[in-house]
């Protein structure tokens, strides 16, 4: 067990004591700890609960080291076999998927408890792969019949109209993110499969109008790009049997400036609403590559105000 514990060459063991500002020394099964005694007792914590989580199969990977750590430290209650062993969907490729935040976790018990859940939060958040996940489960699980993903085309007037080919080969660059989120799941053989059986649509928003889907897990994703009257008419598609789930960024809204966001008055509108809920994710939760997360912090302080010049300014 240590060796899963401790990762190759003692690589999580480094991760640590980089991360906390400790010291540690292994020998055999034990661990000795050093440092200012807040960071020994956070130090510690994270290994008991490290065990457990190799004690209960799951596979212990760096990037892991680096979650735990931001989950123990946010939450003194927080224990991490309650998120990691979260198993949300397993890949054609045998990837777990399970929550790395608590923001995620509370994601995934909402879509799970919830007709109609928005994830709102900075990109990387995972909003848009774990509602994947939870959809292709449902497939697996025969709890829906189809899977729709859909995304708001923003260029979809006179711009889109000079791009070469027919109505799909231009929405299709703006489809292309939703394709890559299914094809890391399925392989690509299962996921055109998939496409072509019609068992899994994906389609831009406007495509919505005048339908009603039943039995169907849908994913509207970029939805700070829509309209008003597009957020209306995508949410009052659902039939019976089906769950939705909305997710954006309402700090990279790409509409114009006169244009206010379907998402933005869809929170105030539906914020209290029982059958709806709302998870919103902050730059902690960003699951990329760690520098992803401090390029969003950056932005956030520039638009706060906080740059050389003084002056506050808005990103779009």
């Amino acid at each position: 067990m240590a060796n899963r514990l401790f990762g190759q060459q003692n690589c999580h063991l480094k991760m640590v004591e980089r991360l906390l500002d400790v010291r540690l020394g292994s020998k055999g099964d034990e661990l000795t700890i050093r440092g200012e005694q807040r960071h020994v007792d956070l130090a510690a914590r994270l290994w008991r609960e490290l065990v457990e989580l190799v004690q209960g199969g799951y596979p212990i990977y760096p990037t892991d080291i680096e979650f735990a750590i931001r989950i123990l430290s946010a939450d003194s209650k927080a224990r991490l076999r309650d998120i990691f062993l979260d198993t949300v969907y397993i890949s054609s490729r045998n990837k777990v998927i399970t929550p790395k935040s608590l923001a995620q976790k509370q994601y995934l018990d909402a879509i799970r408890a919830k007709d109609v859940v928005f994830g709102v939060g900075p990109a990387g958040t995972g909003k848009t792969y774990l509602a994947m996940a939870m959809a292709l489960a449902a497939l697996k699980g025969k709890q829906v019949s189809r899977i729709m993903l859909v995304r708001p085309a923003v260029e979809a007037g006179e711009k889109l109209g000079f791009l070469p080919g027919d109505i799909a080969e231009k929405v299709n660059p703006y489809l292309r993110p939703l394709y890559d989120a299914l094809y890391d799941m399925a392989d690509f053989k299962q996921g055109q499969d998939l496409v072509q059986q019609g068992v899994v649509e994906v389609a831009p928003l406007a495509f919505m109008r005048g339908r009603t889907l039943n039995d169907a897990f849908v994913i509207l994703d970029e939805a700070q790009n829509t309209s008003p009257e597009q957020m209306k008419m995508f949410l009052t598609r659902l039939g019976f049997g089906s769950k939705a789930v909305v997710t954006g960024d309402i700090t990279q809204i790409d509409l114009p400036q006169d244009k206010p966001s379907g998402l933005l008055q869809a929170i105030d509108v539906l914020q209290d609403l029982a059958g709806i809920g709302f998870v919103h994710f902050t730059d902690r939760d960003v699951v990329r590559h760690p520098i992803v997360q401090k390029i969003i912090q950056a932005y956030e302080r520039l638009d706060a105000g906080e740059s050389g010049s003084g002056r506050k300014r808005h990103l779009k």
